[in-house]
């Protein structure tokens, strides 16, 4: 009875998860002071990747803003509403993965590769069936071209000038109303 009265009105003032609603993903109650530890972590393992890596780079930016709001935030509500790139639970396993993934760059060091490095290349002239969609994107326009030689040339302004002279083309297929 004493621990219904005292109980309850903590229980209301904090906020408690009951589900995250995504099948095989159960709520982590300290789900805050885990993402500091999977975020610090990350940020100590990541040194071990050359400094001027992207790789490196780009982990070291996001997991920094996302260990500096989980210190600023203490509840689980503000920390998904301020980073809004998912639930809590959902980034504890994107911190795992990343740390996963640390892991295998530091044993392959896609970095360490020489300049002069040639790969083999296979061919396949197998035609591709016809269900398939070849996903190859059709020609650009001339006046694309004709932009990037303007570019190159620095006569962009000339080019500019030169077209905004020019009525519109019709592009539509329709007849322009007269």
């Amino acid at each position: 009875m004493f621990l219904r009265r005292v109980a309850r009105p903590l229980m209301m003032m904090a906020k408690v998860k009951e589900t995250t609603g995504i099948v095989g993903l159960d709520v982590v109650p300290n789900a805050r002071e885990v993402l500091i530890g999977l975020y610090t972590k990350t940020l100590e393992e990541i040194k071990a990747v050359p400094e001027d890596e992207g790789y490196r780079k780009a982990v070291e930016s996001f997991t920094s803003h996302r260990l500096k709001v989980c210190q600023e935030e203490e509840d689980w509500e503000a920390i998904e509403k301020k980073l809004g790139c998912g639930q809590v639970e959902e980034l504890i396993e994107e911190a795992q993965d990343e740390l996963k993934l640390i892991g295998h760059m530091n044993e392959w060091k896609p970095w360490g590769i020489p300049d002069d490095y040639e790969c083999e290349v296979i061919e396949n002239d197998a035609p591709v069936p016809k269900h398939v969609p070849l996903h190859r994107p059709g020609p650009l326009p001339e006046e694309f071209y004709k932009t990037l030689e303007a570019v190159d040339t620095g006569t962009l302004k000339d080019a500019i000038s030169s077209s905004e002279k020019k009525d519109p083309e019709i592009t539509s297929g329709e007849a322009q109303a007269q």
